[in-house]
């Protein structure tokens, strides 16, 4: 008998101590709010996925973390983000990772033309040593990586002139993203580089003011590119991707535990995410098809490119330091030969 009630007691006492940690837990999460701000529209992988995340940190949370989206831009473009993250005034945003080199110049080097092959070579340097190291650099700008997203795999969309060959961009008036490389690649194909934000792509394009930009097929089908353009050249010369970030400031008021939330919601997320840009990605190139005249660039051609882009890659080698390329080109070869 006494053996039972030893039993007995010991389970009460068991519960009694879950149930004062889990009491401990709960009281350190507190009800929190956070703005999400980001260019992409509802439809996209990065605004779905940020819903993902949004439901992921409620549930966690017990429904005291709470994240509202803000898409199209509508709090401002992503510079503009950027200095309301570190001021504080908005919580968190989703964006291009080049955009950040106004922060650390060392995230150009995400633009290098032709560094990635795939996306499972990109996810396994960026989420690994290098490009952890590289992402946690921000928090001395007063920002919080939670993690690497993507846009995909740019190529090129255009008007007056369909892209069969390397030679033809040439002439052409293209939309980059406001980053010295990819302005400089443009110009390498002979190019007129025009740096615009994404909101105002679609206008510039209507009015012709220029000939066409780089995007995957996912953000020319969702933002109806197409109505303004002809032709889709599938180059695949850059990988772009993006991060989930934070405002340090409301970062460092968070407790422990509401990190562990935070970063568990977005790991989530984040591989929700690329399963969806992937996939959206492919079947938006199949609808393109339907709407443009879409070609697959040959390798010949391809090689071509990657050829006009030595010198490209040879000047930003040496603005972002040898060393560091060097670490970047050897997680690539490292990933490309663990397939």
């Amino acid at each position: 008998m006494n053996v039972r009630i030893r039993q007995v007691a010991c389970v009460l006492a068991c519960a009694v101590i879950a149930v004062s940690i889990g009491s401990a837990n709960a009281a350190d999460i507190k009800d929190r709010n956070f703005k999400v701000a980001m260019a992409n529209a509802a439809g996209t992988a990065q605004y779905d996925g940020a819903v993902r995340f949004a439901e992921l940190l409620n549930k966690k949370s017990g429904g005291k973390m709470k994240a509202k989206l803000f898409g199209s831009a509508s709090l401002g473009k992503d510079t503009a983000v950027v200095s309301s993250m570190q001021g504080g005034t908005i919580e968190m945003g989703i964006m291009n990772a080049n955009l950040l080199n106004g922060l650390i110049a060392e995230f150009g080097v995400l633009d290098m033309p032709f560094a990635f092959a795939s996306e499972k070579e990109a996810y396994a340097v960026l989420d690994g040593p290098w490009g952890t190291k590289l992402a946690n650099r921000l928090a001395e700008k007063g920002i919080v990586s939670l993690g690497w997203w993507e846009l995909g795999f740019l190529s090129y969309h255009t008007g007056p002139k369909q892209i069969t060959k390397a030679d033809d961009v040439a002439g052409m008036k293209i939309r980059v993203t406001e980053t010295p490389l990819q302005i400089d690649f443009q110009r390498a194909m002979g190019a007129n580089p025009v740096p615009l934000p994404f909101p105002e792509l679609y206008t510039a394009l209507e009015q012709k003011a220029i000939d066409g930009g780089t995007q995957p097929p996912i953000n020319v089908e969702q933002t109806k590119l197409y109505e303004v353009q002809k032709f889709y050249a599938v180059t695949k010369h850059m990988y772009n991707p993006q991060m989930l970030l934070m405002s340090k400031k409301h970062y460092d008021g968070l407790t422990a535990d509401e990190k562990k939330v935070l970063q568990e919601a977005a790991t989530e997320a984040r591989d929700y995410h690329r399963q969806l840009s992937q996939k959206k990605n492919a079947d938006a190139l199949e609808v393109l098809k339907t709407k443009l005249t879409v070609v697959m660039l040959p390798p010949t051609e391809l090689a071509k490119m990657q050829e006009k882009s030595k010198p490209v890659v040879e000047k930003y080698t040496k603005v972002f330091g040898e060393p560091f390329v060097k670490e970047m080109y050897a997680e690539i070869a490292k990933a490309r030969g663990s397939k």
